[in-house]
């Protein structure tokens, strides 16, 4: 398949119409993709959906969320058909990509569990480790042990299904899976995701994630750029799609 033929949909979990088209954005840009090679489908503005969305597509893209909680299914509708999508994805061996909200998404489609908690939890550029695993994997393969990714989330997991096998992580949580029978990756940290965006979304969901003003800053303060984490949207396309 060419690149400039491959067409994407971007299953999104966005309210704001600023961080929804940026999301975008950043999901053609680090792809190398132009932005009409992507649909998106928004589950704020169409909740129920079912598996028939995928036709015609060569991947499927998850995005982040923060005005949604993966453990409050009552309140957001569309958290068990984004599950049941993803889960049929990897059962039709569909690509799919899925980054932060979309990796605990796909941890609750494939049986695990997503805790939650109110502070202490990871805000800003951290450092991932990688498993032996990731050395010899597609999509991670040449990527430095110990990169920097952006990285912002109360929801986590701590252990991962069957037939899921672990790729990286840090001292407080899994950070990144492929699916052992299908080219399914998913991602907590954000790989879309660059020092700029974060200074505009943490902007935009400043009550959400800081308590106060000086803790805002302190976090703007240690954002740097994530260059190696960039690399694993363009590698996902380079190197399972084309």
């Amino acid at each position: 398949m060419k690149r400039d033929r491959l067409k994407i949909l971007l299953l999104q979990i966005r309210d704001d119409s600023k961080v929804r088209r940026e999301e975008l954005e950043s999901f053609a840009r680090y792809s190398d993709l132009s932005l009409t090679q992507f649909s998106v489908l928004n589950v704020f503005d169409q909740p129920k959906f079912s598996h028939e969305v995928l036709k015609g597509f060569d991947a499927l893209y998850v995005g982040g969320a923060s005005e949604a909680n993966v453990l409050e299914p009552e309140k957001y509708k569309f958290v068990k058909y984004c599950i049941d999508l993803m889960r049929h994805a990897s059962e039709i061996e569909l690509p799919t990509f899925a980054s932060c909200f979309g990796f605990q998404l796909a941890i609750l489609a494939f049986g695990g569990k997503i805790f939650s908690k109110d502070q202490n939890y990871e805000m800003g550029s951290i450092p991932i480790k990688l498993t032996n695993l990731a050395k010899i994997d597609q999509v991670f393969k040449g990527i430095p042990n110990n990169f920097r990714a952006l990285s912002v989330h109360q929801q986590y997991a701590l252990d991962l299904p069957n037939k899921l096998d672990l790729l990286a992580y840090t001292s407080d949580c899994l950070h990144s899976f492929k699916h052992r029978n299908a080219p399914f990756w998913a991602f907590q940290f954000h790989p879309e995701v660059d020092r700029n965006t974060v200074f505009t979304r943490l902007s935009i969901y400043k009550e959400k994630y800081t308590k106060s003003e000086k803790q805002f800053q302190n976090v703007l303060n240690s954002l740097v750029e994530t260059p190696d984490s960039h690399k694993l949207m363009k590698n996902f396309v380079d190197r399972v799609l084309i």
